[in-house]
């Protein structure tokens, strides 16, 4: 795989309930990250006394975090609304040439900033709030593969 733009790893927020995504305007930097607890399964029967994990268990996270410049209204206001109303909408990110994560997630943190001499500027921080989907950017990936192991994406 090639070296990719940052500015392609996109962060989209379905503005009113009805599939529609569209890119959070603004953005200069995202980060997506996975998160996987583990379940200690070690006991006095363990080879070696190493310690044994649970396959397939513990609680699986992910966290979208992002900062940008105003750039649209719509959007600032719609991100403003789902923090302080408390919502949970569904999101979707796309990581170029790997695929298209999408799923509810929770506005946790929304901060301001500005200098006297510089722009205003925002940053976000979401986190998951159920069963997130992948689909892969390749033809023919066949059915959407969730994180929860569902071969089928829970469709």
């Amino acid at each position: 795989m090639a070296v990719q733009s940052g500015k392609d790893l996109l962060v989209k927020m379905d503005m009113t309930g009805d599939g529609q995504f569209e890119t959070i305007a603004g953005l200069r930097a995202t980060r997506i990250s996975f998160n996987a607890e583990t379940v200690d399964v070690t006991n006095l029967d363990s080879q070696g006394g190493w310690r044994e994990l649970l396959a397939g268990a513990g609680v699986k996270t992910a966290a979208i975090s992002g900062s940008g410049v105003f750039r649209d209204a719509a959007t600032d206001e719609r991100a403003r609304a789902i923090f302080f109303n408390g919502e949970i909408p569904q999101f979707q990110v796309i990581i170029p040439h790997f695929g298209t994560v999408e799923g509810p997630f929770q506005i946790t943190g929304v901060e301001y900033a500005g200098s006297h001499n510089g722009e205003a500027s925002y940053e976000l921080s979401l986190a998951s709030a159920g069963m997130l989907v992948f689909v892969p950017m390749t033809e023919g990936a066949g059915e959407p593969v969730d994180y929860l192991g569902d071969p089928e994406g829970g469709a």
